[in-house]
Formats: structure tokens, sequence, C-alpha cells
């Protein structure tokens, strides 16, 4: 059996017993973890879904990757830096996959609690337009045409555009 999952901002590809080295992750060697974000799993050519279901493993050691020099210089100018850089890892023995049974039972204590849920907005259809209409200090909907036509006329015969003046040819 086989999963793909993401941690770190990258993916990987793991079975029972692989050893992976991934982005630092918090915990001291010999810590077990589960990693929840599965993206596909599957057996042999068959696949599997991958709704609840998570990969363990277990941390064997906190580790530092290769060193890496940052040369920065710009000609001319007596202008140089010099850095070094070492990526912490941590480097993963993977367990088990599945676990699907420990997220249903999390998930069926979390139901028993009962969410609260929030009271949606009435559509638009449900709206009675009678009540919008007949309350305080609404405009209807037509009043508006008729001001913006008469604002539209009169800037418009305000002044003429530069370009429209007809100039009369001198005789």
């Amino acid at each position: 059996m086989f999963a793909i999952v993401r941690t770190g901002g990258k993916q990987y590809r793991v079975s029972p017993g692989d050893k992976i080295v991934v982005e630092k992750l918090d915990g001291n060697a010999g810590d077990s973890i589960t990693i929840s974000d599965v993206l596909l799993a599957g057996d042999g050519g068959d696949l599997k879904g991958t709704d609840g279901l998570t990969v363990a493993a277990e941390i064997v050691a906190q580790a530092k990757g290769e060193k890496v020099i940052v040369f920065k210089k710009r000609r001319r100018h007596n202008y140089r830096r010099k850095k070094g850089h070492r990526q912490q890892h941590t480097i993963l023995k993977i367990v088990s996959i599945g676990g699907e049974k420990q997220q249903k039972a999390a998930d069926g204590e979390a139901k028993a609690a009962g969410p609260k849920k929030a009271k949606a907005a009435p559509a638009p259809s449900d709206i009675d337009e009678s009540k919008v209409a007949s309350s305080e200090g609404v405009v209807p909907a037509d009043a508006g045409i008729e001001a913006t036509q008469d604002a539209t006329n009169s800037t418009q015969d305000a002044a003429p555009a530069k370009g429209k003046a007809k100039k009369t040819p001198k005789a």
C-alpha cells in the first residue's frame, strides 16, 4: 500500500517502512506523529478514498541539510556579501498507512457535541417586495432613473466640448 502525503509544502510518496527527509517538524527523536494531509492512496493499481485517512510516522532524528553558500557581488562597487545557510530537516520513518477508525471516532464525538449553525439569509425570491416598498426611507427603484436623466441633460448643456465648437472662417 502507498500514499501521497503533503508536508512542508512538498509531496511525498510513502509506503510502510520508508524513511523520508521532510522540512522541520516539532518533536524529538522517538516521538510519533500523524500526517492527516493525504492526497492519494492506493494498493497496487487500485486507488482508495482518502476521507479520514492518516499516515502514522515516527521521528528518527532532527538534522541539518548541506551548507548552501549565498554570495552577492556588484562589480566595480567593492560590494561583496557571503553568507551560508543549513536547512533544518526531520527524518521520518513511516509506520503505517490507515487510521480511518481513529479519525471517524473523533468526528463522531464532534458531531455529538452539535456544532452551532448560523441562520442563513433568505433567498432573493423569498423577499416580499410589498413590504420592502412600504418601509419608510426607502425610495422605489423607478425614482432614481428620472433624477439621473435630468443630471445628464444638465451637464451636457453646461458647456460645449473643445473640439465641437465651430470656428467661422475669416473672409
